[in-house]
């Protein structure tokens, strides 16, 4: 005789999640109460109420003090409104792939799209399903009943028909019902909304079930998955049977079959499947065929080696090596969690994540009773829990924040809460120009949006990008009603042309225009700022239209015009740096950003045809500052006048104009835009 024990069997994620959220709740001493069966399993139901929590139909039934805990089904919109708006405690136990369906069916648009739900219309999900959508909708069975449904919708409405199946629908009339879909339909939009739990479930019993004599499907009747299964494995195995606790169990096929297959429902306690493998045992051993009952005792030891793996656990901490953490979860065998079992982050160090006495949850990995160990893993409770909270995330678009961990191929990974968290490239900076490599080590705020699970492959996708539109337009707006003329901003410089350097002030760009930049003539704006500079500016203008400023940078203090009126009055000596020189004169550099002249006629005591005769460009004379016209911005010297007087006699300079000095006017460039 052998016997096969689907792996699937048992509690599913939202079952899960909903009964242990009940059972922290009356731990802490609270009164609970379910809107309608916590599970469709009446054995849990039933222990569940003895320890004082209570199911009910109505809110109106709902007691003072009492928490409310909605079940996995989730439940209309409408409900969960009135809740908040009585002030009532409730927490809310919606399993996360339900929940994404109230999301699909929630945002059709009443006007325009018709929705179809796979599923049957009695059941609490698909109810809650119906209650989250404002378009119409229709509920359908199989694929006979879609030919129902679409012979009542226009034909012109086919185009815009949304299509989701209750998580637990049964996955060929699904298939078939799709196929359909698309031949009828030119664009339907069809999200496959089955749990992948349930597809796993139903076609591991269906494998199951075809090599089997007699089949076992352990659930509650009022289950319609359990019932989904039953009826997927009495089509493969003509004696197949559902029960809902061992008492139930038929002896006399279970004696007469050789190949025994057994199955549970999503709602169904490893606990009652073990009180069914325990009744198959005794019915064995009391049998006479010796092989057939080591046979099956070898099957039943594996069967609850496979009810331990994946189980939690409590463990305290006794010591911590470099390779793993060793634990006490008060079994004889000894604990240990391996390095590599500790964190999602793989350059942790095992002293930075736990310390000895501290108590940690923990998942039973695998169990070796000849070595007398019993290899463990937080990571993956973290992970779990981490994902569980994850899945509410999306929903809620809360910004998340988190260590930018690594850099990888197409993007960065966060750690949140020990999952990690794929940023792609183009989610994770503000412009896509920035490096990756310079978010490594940072903390960043972040919104979830994408998280999916298929089988025990899970994705959580993040945009770093969004969270930093929503900060810089807040920014923005802050700016714009306190921004005035003449106000100063502290900014970085993000990017240069040839004719200025554009400046982030926060969420809003301004511009410098390369003649702002320096008091001295400069052929390009990196000869004073590069990218990334922070620089102290102040706003000379704004167009309120266009929302450009124009910003700027240099100081009044270091106008060499004010430092010449300050530190080079009329009458005094200068070495100046002959820069040019001209028919009536040569210029020189008295400061930067200031030239003067010197006439012809006051370079020597004696004729001179031209300047070049006596000077040369580069070379330092002595001078004194005999004019300044600040108006017209020219400043006369004179080398004669350093001269004795007997030096100083008259000279007949050859006949030249002096020509005008004025300042080039500044190139028209188009003033900063407010860019992100």
């Amino acid at each position: 005789m052998t016997i096969t024990k689907a792996e699937s069997a048992g509690f599913c994620f939202g079952v899960n999640r909903a009964v242990s959220m009940v059972e922290e709740l009356l731990a802490q001493g609270r009164s609970v109460c379910t809107l309608g069966p916590i599970i469709h399993n009446m054995e849990v139901v039933g222990e569940l109420r003895q320890r004082g929590c209570r199911p009910i139909d109505s809110i109106d039934e709902l007691r003072e003090n009492e928490v409310l805990v909605i079940r996995s089904h989730g439940v209309p919109r409408a409900v969960t409104d009135e809740l908040e708006a009585r002030g009532c405690d409730f927490r809310d136990a919606t399993c996360p792939f339900v929940k994404k369906i109230h999301r699909i069916v929630a945002e059709a648009d009443p006007e325009t799209e018709t929705v179809l739900i796979a599923g049957n219309s009695a059941h609490p999900e698909v109810q809650g399903i119906m209650g989250n959508c404002r378009a119409t909708c229709y509920t359908f069975n199989n694929e006979a009943e879609l030919d129902e449904i679409l012979a009542k919708i226009p034909i012109e409405k086919y185009n815009s028909l949304k299509i989701v199946a209750q998580t637990t629908f049964d996955t060929k009339e699904w298939k078939k019902s799709v196929k359909k879909l698309k031949k009828v339909c030119t664009n339907p939009k069809i999200f496959d909304t089955i749990c992948n739990a349930t597809a796993v479930r139903q076609n591991e019993a269906d494998e199951i079930a075809a090599r089997s004599d007699f089949m076992i499907v352990i659930g509650d009747r009022h289950s319609s998955n359990t019932n989904k299964l039953f009826d997927i494995c009495k089509k493969r195995c003509p004696e197949t049977q559902l029960i809902e606790t061992a008492t139930e169990l038929d002896l006399d096929r279970l004696r007469a079959a050789r190949r025994i297959g057994v199955t549970a429902g999503a709602s169904t306690p490893a606990r009652i499947i073990k009180e069914v493998l325990d009744t198959m045992s005794e019915e064995i051993k009391s049998g006479e065929t010796t092989n057939f009952e080591e046979s099956f005792e070898e099957m039943l030891e594996e069967s609850l080696k496979n009810l331990n793996t994946n189980e939690r656990v409590m463990g305290t901490v006794i010591s911590i090596a470099p390779n793993e953490v060793q634990v006490d979860v008060g079994r004889k065998q000894t604990g240990f969690i391996p390095v590599s079992e500790l964190s999602n982050d793989p350059n942790v160090k095992p002293e930075d994540v736990v310390s000895i006495g501290d108590r940690v949850e923990l998942l039973i990995m695998k169990t070796n009773d000849q070595e007398g160990t019993i290899m463990l893993s937080k990571r993956r409770v973290d992970a779990q829990k981490g994902w569980e909270e994850l899945q509410e995330k999306v929903d809620s678009q809360e910004i998340l924040s988190g260590k930018v961990s690594e850099a990888v191929k197409g993007g960065v990974i966060i750690m949140y809460n020990g999952v990690r968290v794929f940023i792609p490239a183009s989610q994770a900076t503000a412009t896509r120009d920035e490096s990756l490599e310079a978010l490594v080590g940072q903390d960043v705020d972040f919104r979830l949006i994408e998280v999916s699970q298929r089988g025990r492959y899970r994705r959580a996708i993040g945009s770093i990008r969004s969270v930093l539109r929503e900060q810089r337009a807040a920014q923005r707006e802050e700016f714009w009603k306190n921004c005035e003329v003449g106000k100063r901003y502290k900014g970085v410089v993000r990017s240069l042309t040839s004719y200025g350097a554009f400046v982030d002030l926060g969420g809003v760009s301004g511009m410098i225009h390369i003649s702002e930049l320096s008091w001295t003539h400069i052929k390009h704006p990196s000869e004073v700022v590069n990218v990334g500079d922070t620089v102290d500016v102040y706003i000379k203008d704004i167009n309120e239209e266009t929302k450009k400023i124009s910003l700027g940078f240099k100081n009044a203090e270091d106008n060499p015009w004010e430092i010449l009126k300050r530190d080079y009055p009329e009458g005094t000596v200068v070495s100046a740096k002959i820069v040019g020189l001209t028919t009536f004169g040569a210029f020189a550099n008295i400061i930067p950003g200031i030239d003067g002249l010197i006439h012809i006629s006051q370079i020597a005591n004696k004729r001179i045809d031209k300047p070049a005769d006596v000077l040369s460009v580069g070379e330092t004379v002595e001078a004194k500052i005999t004019a300044i016209d600040f108006d017209k911005k020219r400043v006369s010297l004179s080398m004669r006048a350093l001269l004795s007087e007997d030096e100083q006699a008259p000279v007949k300079a050859a006949p030249a104009e002096e020509a005008p000095v004025e300042e080039a006017p500044a190139e028209e460039a188009p003033a900063a835009e407010d860019a992100e």
